[in-house]
């Protein structure tokens, strides 16, 4: 999830901040941004909202790369 990163690093939120955006814990929240756990289409959309772009613009790429 290297753009998750970008966007992230970009609004200077620590995995701590968004951990708590999500209500998840912060190892959750770390597991997603790095591809250790799957992410769910909910949890999709509440980070695109914290970001306020469309989800694909943050995960598209990954999926694509995934299915090649």
């Amino acid at each position: 999830m290297n753009k998750l990163q970008q966007y992230r690093k970009k609004y200077n939120y620590s995995c701590q901040d968004m951990a708590d955006k999500l209500n998840i814990s912060k190892s959750f929240y770390w597991q997603i941004e790095n591809c250790k756990r799957r992410l769910s289409y909910e949890t999709a959309l509440k980070i695109a909202k914290i970001f306020k772009v469309k989800p694909d613009n943050i995960f598209y790429e990954d999926y694509i790369k995934k299915q090649d």
